[in-house]
């Protein structure tokens, strides 16, 4: 898996600006990227949700998305936001 990290400053980045940003670099290798599971630090919401477990000091999203056919982790901000995407 790549993991692509991206400062954005100078602007108010909010979620939906950096999805569309994760998908449109997903979208550079593949024709319909997805993404797999996403974090918003901000609003403490993640995505799958239902996972409350943390392995090794990683958390349940996180350890979903390595391991459900992700292809590159994005991080913006140092972690603000994160998606997995395929």
């Amino acid at each position: 898996m790549h993991e692509i990290s991206i400062v954005i400053d100078s602007y108010a980045l909010n979620f939906e600006t950096a999805r569309k940003i994760a998908l449109a670099v997903a979208g550079q290798e593949e024709e319909e990227p997805m993404v797999i599971a996403w974090n918003d630090r901000n609003k403490d919401k993640h995505s799958p949700s239902c996972l409350q477990c943390e392995i090794k000091g990683a958390p349940g999203w996180e350890i979903y998305g390595r391991n459900h056919g992700s292809r590159l982790r994005i991080s913006f901000n140092g972690g603000e936001y994160v998606f997995f995407c395929s």
